[in-house]
């Protein structure tokens, strides 16, 4: 999938092109689908939520949000992280909820290893640790969001957030040390 082959149906789309709309679903579902299977490759084996749901439960409400200003790929799959992020940790509230105080929801940050070597993360934790971020310093926080969440690489988080790569750099390095800490004290 090409970036520009996306973002012109992105704009076409907008543009209240259903054709581009159809041409879109193919492109996007499987990338999507792939960024799910790898955010949950590493998930407990008593994980009840599966990729193929995610992506589904992303790309659906993706598919809804018709008033967007969709400005490229990079821009869509941003979104697409939020999605998912918020997907993830209502699925683990749930489950936590049910369990009445059980086992967290556990994500491995294997992506991340520069945060992290191997490191097992509660999902709610992350969250939490993220929230807090975001009153602290709200562009480090869209870009751990669009790294871990979307997959995204330097690049395109530059374009989604219209700030250099170098700035991108820093803030990624600043941001992970950040919340290796924040994790750290939470899990003592």
């Amino acid at each position: 999938m090409t970036q520009q082959s996306v973002t012109k149906l992105l704009i076409e789309w907008k543009q209240g092109n259903k054709e581009a709309l159809n041409k879109l679903i193919p492109l996007v579902y499987n990338e999507l689908k792939h960024i799910a299977k790898i955010k949950l490759k590493n998930e407990p084996s008593n994980n009840s939520i599966q990729a193929t749901v995610l992506a589904n439960e992303v790309y659906l409400r993706l598919v809804g949000c018709e008033n967007i200003d969709w400005q490229n790929r990079a821009h869509f799959f941003g979104v697409a992280a939020q999605l998912m992020r918020n997907i993830l940790v209502d699925h683990a509230r749930k489950n936590i909820a049910e369990k009445r105080g059980g086992d967290r929801y556990k994500l491995s940050l294997c992506d991340i290893a520069e945060l992290a070597q191997e490191k097992d993360l509660d999902l709610i934790a992350l969250d939490d640790a993220l929230s807090l971020l975001s009153k602290i310093d709200p562009q480090q926080s869209q870009i751990v969001e669009l790294k871990y969440f979307a997959g995204l690489d330097m690049q395109e988080i530059s374009e989604v957030l219209k700030i250099s790569t170098a700035t991108i750099s820093r803030d990624w390095k600043i941001a992970k040390l950040w919340l290796l800490q924040q994790l750290d004290n939470q899990s003592k």
